[in-house]
């Protein structure tokens, strides 16, 4: 037999009831939604900016990074909402390498899927108790993220996941918004169908039940770059890009039309240094075009306390990227600044 049973893991009920979330911080989610939402809905002018490390490989770090997000956050927040990317689960290639906390709590040690449950769950309540902001993680199984659903304000699904049907449909039943990213490919038809599905409603097998969903308004599009038959980086968040992604959404009957452009990835073509100037081209496209102002709500960006990133093996830098290199605390902080005036 090909695979072998390990042990019956507890279910999301059980954790959470291991693992509360506490009343106060239940209202502080809720409020922290209602602002993303408003931005979604047209209510609200302020711009949403993702940002964080490529993955939450440690928790000192992780913590460390979000306080400091959390006290630029009193800085801007009457014209950014700051949403930290803790990113529990990572996608790999080829299937090798590190795939997050979920499933190796310590990057050194083997995989440990009931330590990387509670450690998930144990990290995203760390991040609200001493930050005060809720936070982003990627949708990689559809089916864990009934661990973390009750504190993400928002969830990504992956260029490599966009096409699952088991992600779309989740995706319709959530009510926080889901940002759907453009395949590798870079087909944008394939992103929109994503987000049609997700915005409609589905009856489907979850978790072992038999499940209807009503449809999530909020799935919108991640813009992030392609890559062509020869492996080259093709943006796509230049005006022209972005235009052609409003157009292609007047062609179609979806509410709240949006897009996040991830300004790392394809994007960049994983050169990080590069975000500071493609989150300046964007946010001087939305002041070129009414239409873009409406469509483009915020952006992506992967930064961490030091900049670049190291191999897993040996000894490493603390609050330095394992995975794709990211942006240094201090470039950062100039960049949410800036774009506090200029958003």
């Amino acid at each position: 037999m090909a695979m072998e049973y390990n042990r019956q893991l507890p279910n999301p009920h059980e954790l959470k009831e291991e693992y509360p979330l506490p009343l106060k911080l239940r209202v502080m989610k809720e409020e922290r939604d209602r602002e993303i939402r408003q931005v979604f809905e047209g209510e609200s002018d302020k711009f949403l900016v993702i940002v964080g490390p490529c993955s939450a490989d440690r928790e000192d770090a992780v913590l460390e990074y979000v306080s400091r997000l959390s006290k630029l956050q009193d800085q801007v927040k009457d014209r950014l909402v700051l949403i930290p990317r803790v990113y529990t689960n990572k996608p790999r290639t080829t299937g090798a390498g590190y795939k997050g906390m979920l499933h190796q709590p310590s990057p050194d040690k083997a995989p440990d899927l009931l330590g990387g449950i509670i450690a998930i769950r144990r990290l995203h309540l760390r991040v609200m108790e001493e930050s005060g902001l809720t936070a982003a993680d990627e949708m990689l199984y559809p089916e864990n993220r009934s661990y973390l659903d009750d504190m993400l304000s928002y969830e990504a699904v992956g260029a490599r996941s966009v096409e699952n049907q088991q992600h779309r449909l989740t995706a319709s039943g959530m009510d926080i918004p889901v940002g759907m990213k453009n395949p590798t490919s870079g087909d944008l038809s394939v992103m929109l169908n994503s987000i049609q599905a997700a915005q409609s409603g589905h009856t489907f097998l979850y978790r072992g039940w038999d499940v209807t969903t009503t449809g999530n308004p909020l799935a919108h599009a991640i813009l992030r770059g392609g890559v062509d038959k020869y492996g080259t980086c093709v943006p796509n968040y230049h005006y022209e890009d972005l235009m052609r992604l409003w157009e292609l959404y007047q062609k179609r009957d979806l509410q709240f039309p949006a897009a996040v452009v991830d300004a790392n990835h394809s994007n960049s073509d994983k050169k990080f240094k590069e975000q500071p100037r493609i989150v300046s081209e964007v946010l001087h496209s939305r002041r070129h075009s009414e239409d873009l102002k409406r469509l483009v709500k915020g952006v992506m960006i992967e930064s961490y306390l030091e900049e670049g990133s190291q191999p897993i093996e040996g000894e490493r830098v603390y609050g330095k990227s394992i995975t794709d290199p990211c942006l240094g605390w201090e470039d950062t902080r100039r960049l949410i600044l800036e774009m506090a005036e200029r958003a």
